[in-house]
């Protein structure tokens, strides 16, 4: 660190970091439905980062396995984790930092939790697992059948190609936040108009009912249920670890709030001139800046209560409403054969073409998770060396770009090697139940943060905070309860 990194917190302001800049929070456009078209965005990306996982694989496979009534803890996990969301953003408005920024300033500084978050990021999220699932549903569109065990290095390959198809997408759009937005928004148009068709005219309306009922039950659970999984869905049923704590570096990166002063990730390939700030920039709470600072927060629930949060519900719902429809209840479903299971289920007793359809929406849907959680990996890495090292902002010219793709392409070498280790279904669980236990150091670094630095104007009212503690107590028991199982029983 240089010599104004070193300064006590007193002397900076900031914690231990440097002191803000003060500058003006920019205005808002207005409301109307042109400019929520525009703004909104971080949301869908995140929905798309999170729906090949808990919507598509675990929610279907724990219903098939337990039924509905275990429905309960989805409904909870995405209340909690959109106040988790909506804590997190508070503090970007303020300071036009992502998240991570924050974590930073706290004691004992960067020098702590900057490795500590790079090191979460590769736990959770090195695991290629769903472009290992993804190759795995395109080898059955082409061979008409569920893969098997000789399919083992046909799969690596075509995985292997798909995490380089990740890099070309990344590389394009001008920011890297607007390409992951175009891709999202296109992938969930066809994945939920596609769900809709299927269910509306496939699954009867008595599995609709039983299904939304159990998003209100807590009801099935026993001491002999498999309690990596139950801590699996209970943290990818809306998102889950690093993606929750993402969502404000995209809602930077879109400039929102402060972030307008701060700048984006540009991309490698037609990517915009623009300077990221190392640090972020605050406002001096005012009548005037607070009318400013509650029009922001129309937007921001827009696209994290309505967009993201009924997103995961309703992606959740017509997923496992498809499984509980089709898949006979107790069946034991192993690797990724969720998704194909429904295939060969629709061609056999409805169309033939539902075999390739299916095939396709399942190929989307872990594709543009794979893509999500790339550039939640690479993102978190790059904006914590970048705010907290000195050496690494002066390295290649001080240009966060040449950080992000060096760490980019480091990872999908990695990723190449990694994709030959395990089944993709036995790799997302170590991944969720990893991203439960960032849920719980993330949610109490966040409760400290915005009390300590945002002014009391700004901070959420006392029953939002309730409700981020909740969720810490919330992950808090089923990561210890997934501990116990794996270590005792």
């Amino acid at each position: 660190m240089d010599q104004e990194e070193k300064k006590p917190p007193q002397e900076t302001g900031g914690g231990q970091m440097p002191a803000w800049q003060v500058d003006e929070l920019p205005a808002p456009p207005p409301v109307n439905f042109r400019n929520i078209r525009r703004m909104v965005g971080p949301g869908a990306i995140l929905l798309a980062a999170s729906i090949g996982g808990g919507e598509w694989l675990v929610g279907p496979t724990a219903v098939v396995q337990y039924g509905t009534s275990i429905l309960g803890i989805v409904t909870i996990a995405i209340v909690l984790q959109v106040i988790f969301n909506l804590e997190g953003i508070r503090y970007t408005l303020y300071t036009g930092e992502p998240i991570y920024g924050g974590f930073l300033r706290l004691w004992p500084g960067p020098r702590l939790w900057a490795p500590v978050y790079v090191f979460l990021a590769f736990v959770q999220l090195a695991w290629p697992a769903l472009a290992a699932a993804a190759a795995v549903t395109l080898i059955a569109g082409f061979t008409g059948r569920l893969p098997t065990d000789a399919d083992a290095s046909t799969m690596h390959w075509v995985g292997s190609i798909l995490l380089l198809l990740v890099v070309a997408l990344l590389s394009l759009g001008g920011t890297i936040e607007r390409m992951l937005e175009l891709v999202s928004m296109t992938m969930l148009v066809m994945v939920i108009l596609f769900l809709l068709v299927v269910n509306i005219f496939f699954i009867p309306w008595e599995t609709w009912v039983r299904t939304f009922r159990g998003f209100f039950q807590l009801s099935g659970f026993s001491g002999d249920m498999d309690w990596l999984l139950m801590g699996t869905l209970a943290a990818t049923a809306a998102s889950g670890g690093m993606g929750n704590l993402t969502i404000t570096n995209w809602m930077r990166d879109k400039d929102y709030g402060m972030g307008a002063r701060t700048g984006a990730i540009p991309s490698a390939i037609g990517g915009r001139k623009v300077e990221v700030s190392h640090f972020g920039k605050i406002f001096k709470v005012t009548p005037a800046s607070l009318e400013r600072w509650k029009a922001w927060w129309r937007y921001v629930h827009i696209d994290q209560i309505w967009l993201w949060g009924v997103g995961a519900f309703v992606g959740m719902y017509l997923n496992v409403n498809l499984a509980a429809g089709v898949i006979p209840q107790g069946t034991e479903l192993k690797g990724m054969a969720v998704g194909i299971y429904q295939a060969q289920y629709l061609a056999d007793k409805l169309w033939s073409g539902f075999w390739i359809l299916t095939l396709v929406n399942g190929f989307w849907i872990v594709f543009s998770t794979q893509l999500g959680n790339t550039d939640v990996l690479v993102r978190t890495v790059t904006d914590v060396l970048w705010m907290g090292n000195k050496r690494v902002r002066d390295w290649r010219g001080g240009k966060i770009q040449a950080i992000y793709y060096s760490i980019l392409t480091v990872y999908t070498v990695l990723a190449m090697f990694a994709i030959r280790v395990g089944n993709p279904l036995e790799q997302f669980k170590i991944l969720a139940n990893v991203a439960g236990f960032i849920l719980v150091i993330g949610g109490i670094q966040i409760f400290l943060v915005n009390r300590k630095f945002l002014p009391r104007q700004l901070q959420a009212p006392w029953w939002q905070q309730a409700g981020l503690l909740g969720c810490v107590l919330f992950y808090a028991l089923f990561f210890a309860r997934v501990v116990y199982s794996v270590i005792f029983e």
